[in-house]
């Protein structure tokens, strides 16, 4: 669905942007999407929105045909990306699993301050930022997703969650549109 509209307390959710992560081949260049990431994260910030980063520190304990080889994460490796110059009022939600509202208390911190919809961008396509947009649509938040801030190894992955999960969860559209309906809102 393209994107019609905000809700007044929408919060940004950003995953996984982390030292140990963006280095990783993309898809689409990274470069790319840190910068829209980070014109979305101004302009949530500068309206006082919230703002939620969101790191991944281990995997999720179940048994999976694919062998994991996490037995520990070097230092520095979940820290965030410089370039999302984090703030003190940032809600910071360290994940175990592919989603950010599993396992954390997310849902409930969000709730709080009465948001009723989430913009998600970040890494992985497929998986972090899927599971995510997922679980907060199933946790009852209106969520958009930002096309053009995330990106995945698997450019497969990447067009498959765009065009056959994404509109089922919520409104699509660029970090321009985004800031555009934030511009709207404010005027």
């Amino acid at each position: 669905m393209a994107l019609t509209s905000l809700d007044s307390n929408t919060a940004l959710i950003i995953v996984d942007l982390q030292k140990g992560i963006v280095g990783s081949p993309f898809a689409h260049p990274i470069d790319g999407i840190v910068n829209r990431s980070r014109v979305l994260l101004d302009a949530f910030r500068e309206r006082g929105l919230p703002v939620v980063l969101v790191n991944v520190a281990g995997v999720a304990p179940g048994r999976t045909e694919r062998p994991r080889h996490i037995e520990s994460f070097p230092t520095g490796w979940t820290d965030f990306i410089p370039e999302l110059h984090q703030q003190p009022g940032d809600i910071v939600v360290t994940k175990r699993t592919w989603g950010a509202f599993a396992s954390t208390d997310l849902e409930g911190r969000l709730k709080a301050l009465s948001v009723t919809q989430v913009v998600v961008t970040g890494v992985a396509t497929g998986t972090g930022v899927e599971a995510t947009a997922r679980q907060a649509y199933e946790q009852g938040f209106n969520v958009t997703l930002a096309l053009d801030a995330m990106t995945n190894a698997r450019p497969e992955a990447h067009d498959y969650s765009i065009k056959n999960v994404f509109p089922k969860l919520g409104e699509t559209g660029t970090a321009q549109d985004i800031i555009d309906l934030l511009a709207k809102r404010s005027a």
